[in-house]
């Protein structure tokens, strides 16, 4: 069975924002294809998917090698997030769908339940899903796609601390999603503003300030897995 190029670029990506890979180190194709089980043509197209993305690049007599992203290019990342968030929650309060809205409200009930009772273990990955639908219920395929190129890098650049005041934040996120159901879209670019503000005051850059790369971010190393590896 041919494994879709889409699948191995998700592979790759998912292993250099978990560490995988060190910054600047080569990504040859051969090894790459013998670690993911798959011919080296969908993984020459994922490196030049990953190139077009920011998560890899091309140098003279080396090849392909993980990109190794500057601490101002971190901070661009978290700047381009806080202004693209609140746009895509105010197009959500006039494109969304009853579809969206219904998973939305799930999402927050389970959030501020899980907030309450003080189980933070999948908050995280609870509020991630909530910002991926909130950016799909924007109608923009273009303004999803970004987002969730951010996110990728973000969550590449940076660690995340937990939030001080989980309650506080999952009320945010019901604020939101009312502000989107009543179809108000400055309300919802305003919350939206306010809570990604306080989000990214918990980011904090992976290593930085390292005496031989003080101008590298970098990022922690965590075992391999590619068994999330779609098809």
């Amino acid at each position: 069975m041919r494994i879709p190029a889409h699948s191995v670029c998700t592979a790759i990506r998912d292993d250099i924002v978990a560490g995988v890979y060190e910054r600047g180190s080569r990504l040859t194709e051969e090894l790459l294809a013998r670690r993911y089980g798959v011919s080296r043509v969908p993984v020459r197209e994922a490196l030049r998917t990953l190139e077009a993305e920011g998560f890899v690049v091309t140098r003279r007599h080396a090849g392909a090698c993980v990109a190794e992203p500057t601490e101002q290019e971190a901070s661009d990342l978290l700047e381009m997030r806080m202004l693209l968030e609140p746009l895509g929650a105010a197009r959500a309060a006039q494109r969304r769908t009853e579809a969206h809205l219904k998973v939305l409200r799930g999402l927050v009930r389970l959030g501020q339940e899980r907030a309450r009772r003080g189980n933070s273990d999948d908050l995280r990955s609870l509020g991630g899903w909530f910002h991926e639908t909130l950016a799909q219920a924007s109608g923009s395929p273009a303004l999803t796609s970004t987002l969730a190129q951010l996110r990728h890098k973000i969550a590449w650049m940076y660690a995340v601390e937990a939030p001080a005041g989980p309650v506080e934040s999952w009320a945010e996120h019901g604020g939101i999603v009312d502000a989107v159901a009543r179809g108000d879209s400055e309300r919802a670019r305003t919350i939206t503003a306010l809570h990604t503000e306080r989000a990214t005051a918990a980011h904090r850059l992976r290593f930085p300030g390292q005496a031989d790369r003080a101008e590298r971010v970098r990022t922690s190393q965590h075992p391999v897995n590619i068994t999330g590896l779609r098809h």
